[in-house]
């Protein structure tokens, strides 16, 4: 005889506030269901029986609630096997990162909830909660809870939240996990899958290219004029001249374009000659065989020629002076970060300098140079594809096939990068106190 049920819910109270035990009546339930759906007049008698709460303590011959499976991962099961995966190479800033946010995120979808049980509205709860949780909110406020936090900070609308940028960078290290999970057969779909919050600034007002003034007061600061020296007394105004990793890097970034880390981890060897033209060498591999340079993307190895001007400013020839000493690096004195990056401890340093040379201005920072160099090579009429490969920007898709095109050849000849290269200029920058000739 059919039957139908004529809803799509059926609610009962399980009466009890233990979670365990409400999902173990809650398969009692679903027993009772399947054997109403059949037609049976009368539950089998293997049907198992509900024990009250409070017996279950003390009846020793009760079944404990069924135990998670093993093959059931958690964030905080899951998380030391993607860090440790042998098929990906991860830094330990990238295991740095994984380690602070995976935390706080766990805050919100619990660290030991089975992963095939975070789904897509509390996916989105995180993210509201990211949304107003304060900045460096661990140390302000070291007796609250990240939602504790949030909540605080939504009440009181506070301003000094986590940015569009911080916000994401959490949901990308939950949706990295969630596709890991999903490749290794742990869970069927990413529930954290395109979730990001939208910056509504646009995009070219992210970060500001140095202005004129703002160069000024950089590259004619003591460190350029005469300073005490380059370690605590490059802000006072002395005889000293020292050309070290302060003098050179911001120079080099000027007129290269060049990222920071990929200046700062420069080995000498990655200074050569190419078919005549003295170039960098943008490149992951070190010359002491060591782990210790990376490039941010495959497109981010390159050669780069050396601008004109540097060789005026005496740059080859702190090169060889750098070969005649022996030394693998080219700016020996930068140490190495516990993040394994060379431009952390010099990033805190160039902000105190462009503080004391009082160059300091909103939506600027060291990356600045980089905007810099790409607003001098517009201006000089730089073909478009010939910027790319200077800058190691990657190429947009979708125009004429450019990426398949991008395949063949070997890419732009190091005399048309010279050529290119030569043409950037700041015309309302002198630096002619720092050629050679004039020191």
């Amino acid at each position: 005889m059919e039957k139908t049920v004529g809803r799509t819910h059926l609610w009962r109270s399980l009466g009890t506030a233990n979670k365990a035990e409400a999902i173990r009546q809650a398969r009692i339930v679903a027993y009772d269901l399947e054997v109403a759906l059949r037609g049976e007049a009368e539950p089998r008698t293997d049907r198992p029986q509900i024990v009250p709460e409070a017996l279950q303590v003390a009846d020793a011959t009760v079944e404990p609630p069924c135990p998670q499976k093993p093959s059931e991962k958690s964030l905080r099961t899951l998380l030391p096997i993607f860090l440790n995966d042998a098929t990906k190479v991860r830094g330990d800033k990238v295991r740095m990162i994984y380690n602070h946010t995976i935390p706080i995120v766990g805050e919100v979808l619990g660290m030991d909830t089975p992963l095939r049980s975070i789904d897509r509205e509390a996916c989105r709860r995180l993210m509201d909660m990211l949304r107003w949780l304060p900045t460096n909110s661990k140390k302000r406020f070291p007796k609250m809870t990240a939602i504790q936090a949030s909540e605080m900070a939504k009440a009181k609308k506070l301003t000094s939240t986590l940015g569009y940028a911080a916000i994401n960078s959490y949901l990308k290290c939950l949706s990295a996990l969630m596709n890991f999970a999903v490749n290794e057969g742990y869970i069927d779909r990413n529930p954290a899958k395109g979730l990001r919050v939208v910056d509504p600034r646009h995009r070219r007002d992210r970060r500001l290219p140095f202005s004129n003034d703002q160069l000024r007061a950089i590259f004619h600061a003591p460190l350029y004029r005469g300073c005490v020296d380059d370690e605590y007394g490059y802000a006072d105004i002395g005889s000293a001249r020292p050309r070290r990793a302060r003098f050179w890097v911001p120079l080099i970034a000027l007129f290269s374009g060049m990222r920071m880390n990929e200046i700062c981890q420069l080995d000498v060897a990655d200074i050569r000659r190419v078919d005549g033209v003295d170039c960098f060498l943008i490149t992951s591999r070190s010359t002491g065989g060591g782990d210790d340079k990376k490039v941010k993307t495959s497109t981010s190895e390159r050669f780069v020629p050396i601008h004109p001007r540097l060789t005026e400013i005496g740059f080859i020839d702190f090169v060889d002076e750098r070969r005649r000493s022996g030394s693998m690096k080219l700016f020996p004195e930068l140490p190495l970060s516990t993040t394994g990056y060379y431009s952390d401890p010099f990033s805190k340093w160039f902000r105190r300098f462009i503080h004391k040379a009082k160059a300091t201005r909103p939506k600027t920072c060291f990356h600045s140079f980089r905007h810099c160099f790409r607003d001098a090579l517009r201006e000089a009429r730089i073909d478009h594809d010939v910027a790319l490969a200077l800058g190691g920007w990657a190429s947009a898709s979708g125009k004429d096939g450019s990426d398949v095109a991008a395949a063949y050849g070997r890419g732009y000849r190091i005399a048309t990068l010279a050529d290119a290269i030569a043409k950037v200029s700041y015309p309302g920058l002198d630096l002619a106190h720092l050629s050679i000739t004039h020191c």
